[in-house]
């Protein structure tokens, strides 16, 4: 998949409602994200793209100082904007906010183009690469970009299927494991969890065993056939993503059978952050 242009075009839509947003008098209240406005938003990923570029640009091994704020490049006319401990911010959507995101999503665009995806750099990953935040950072802008379209006013467009698909996948190599260990999961007792996609080829059964969580893809077998399994979700790729993301609640999607009181434990497994 080619996550540069993905990424390119999910930055660009999600500025484009972030500008929608700054012609209103009030910042509107982002509803996938509680306690947030559009400000909020705009201000959380700009600030999450200059840290990247900083990482990126100058090679870190090492997680930079986030409490320094020369790393997200503010400029001095801040009039309006939000402030970096929290929200929600109310009042206009400040356009030189909107600028300053576009700017530094541009620049790590461009960094994403030019440096090799495999070059060894931090992350909060054990997958320390250029690659690894590209990747990560394609799909954090495209659900952004999902919850600022819900903020104005326009029915969201499902994300990308490509994109949607891989961040499932991703979900349970890397999010879920990462989440689990932040937050001190409780230990998995076999719970078993099957993602069914239904507007393409797609098949993702999770198992929780103590602090493991095991993945396995493909078609349907013996190890994996519906018996073997607590509960089914099934819907399209973008619904899958968005209710693992806590977007979409379980009613939303095109099916789900099985055990309610193990649906209900997912996000006890997997918590949010």
């Amino acid at each position: 998949m080619d996550y540069s242009a993905h990424f390119h075009r999910e930055i660009v839509a999600f500025e484009q409602a972030a500008r929608g947003a700054a012609t209103g008098a009030d910042a509107p209240l982002i509803p996938s994200c509680p306690g947030w406005t559009m400000s909020d938003l705009v201000l959380h990923l700009g600030g999450v793209h200059r840290l990247v570029a900083r990482v990126i640009r100058e090679r870190l091994s090492r997680q930079p100082d986030i409490t320094d704020v020369t790393l997200f490049e503010l400029p001095e006319d801040r009039a309006g904007w939000p402030a970096p401990t929290g929200g929600p911010h109310h009042g206009p959507v400040p356009v030189g906010l909107v600028d300053w995101f576009a700017e530094g999503a541009t620049r790590l665009e461009a960094l994403f183009r030019s440096e090799d995806p495999g070059l060894e750099v931090w992350t909060w990953s054990a997958e320390r690469t250029v690659g690894f935040w590209l990747r990560m950072q394609t799909i954090e802008a495209a659900l952004h970009h999902w919850d600022a379209e819900q903020a104005v006013g326009a029915r969201a467009r499902p994300v990308d299927p490509d994109v949607a698909a891989d961040a499932v996948a991703q979900t349970f190599t890397v999010m879920a494991p990462a989440r689990r260990a932040w937050l001190e999961a409780p230990p998995g007792a076999g719970e078993r969890f099957r993602f069914r996609r239904t507007d393409g080829p797609g098949r993702w059964t999770v198992r929780f065993d103590g602090d493991d969580v095991r993945l396995t893809t493909g078609a349907a077998d013996d190890e994996t056939d519906e018996a073997f399994c607590d509960v089914e979700l099934a819907g399209t790729a973008s619904d899958l993503m968005l209710f693992l993301w806590q977007r979409l609640p379980a009613d939303r999607l095109d099916k789900v059978t099985g055990d309610q009181a193990v649906l209900d434990r997912y996000f006890t497994l997997v918590p949010p952050v």
